[in-house]
């Protein structure tokens, strides 16, 4: 597959992955009457969803990572900006159909070192799901990362960004799925130390294979 067309799915994956991710937190926010819980329910069946759905549609395509974390942790040579702009169209498209303004900074406060502890666990995870399918249940893959997200989102602190890419996006989306933006970089480190983490840890456990796909 060339090069145009791997770009192309990853900006269109991460395009639809951040629409769902804003616009299901705004839709989630306005039903659910001031109730937290019934929102963030709302906003986690919708990104668990899509990202199985993104994933057999584009996998065969690009790989479906539209995610710099998990980029970084197979060590591909992959561009990394076609996902973070997918990232940021689909934030405007979200804010477009729901009638927000275009770019907002986030006034969502996400910081402390439980928050922190909680997003490398997220990544960590995210990579064992993706590492441990690859080596024994290939085709559970796409179903194992929606399910470890819409968990991680109930389960971490952080309620699970894992991603590079979508941190830096939630940056501009003062609605319920934004992080202010100076909490983001925090963010960025913890993925990127447990996507490396991941690495390092299911070498081991599942042997060489695990880390030359």
């Amino acid at each position: 597959m060339d090069l145009p067309r791997r770009l192309s799915a990853e900006f269109l994956g991460a395009l639809f992955l951040l629409a769902a991710v804003v616009g299901s937190g705004i839709m989630a926010d306005d039903l659910a009457g001031g109730n937290d819980a019934v929102a963030l329910l709302g906003n986690t069946l919708a990104t668990g969803a899509i990202l199985a759905v993104l994933i057999l549609v584009f996998g065969a395509v690009s790989g479906a990572h539209f995610n710099p974390a998990v980029t970084f942790a197979f060590l591909l040579r992959r561009e990394l900006a076609p996902g973070a702009a997918g990232a940021f169209a689909g934030v405007l498209l979200a804010h477009l159909m729901f009638g927000e303004p275009a770019l907002a900074a986030s006034q969502h406060a996400r910081t402390g070192v439980g928050v922190w502890t909680g997003e490398l666990v997220a990544a960590f995870g995210l990579l064992a799901t993706i590492l441990g399918c690859l080596r024994h249940r290939p085709e559970a893959l796409p179903w194992a990362v929606g399910l470890f997200i819409a968990a991680g989102y109930w389960f971490t602190s952080s309620t699970s960004f894992a991603n590079p890419a979508v941190t830096a996006a939630r940056a501009f989306t003062d609605t319920f799925t934004g992080i202010r933006p100076q909490d983001a970089p925090m963010f960025m480190a913890m993925q990127l130390a447990g996507a490396a983490l991941a690495v390092g840890v299911f070498g081991w456990l599942l042997g060489r294979d695990a880390q030359a796909r």
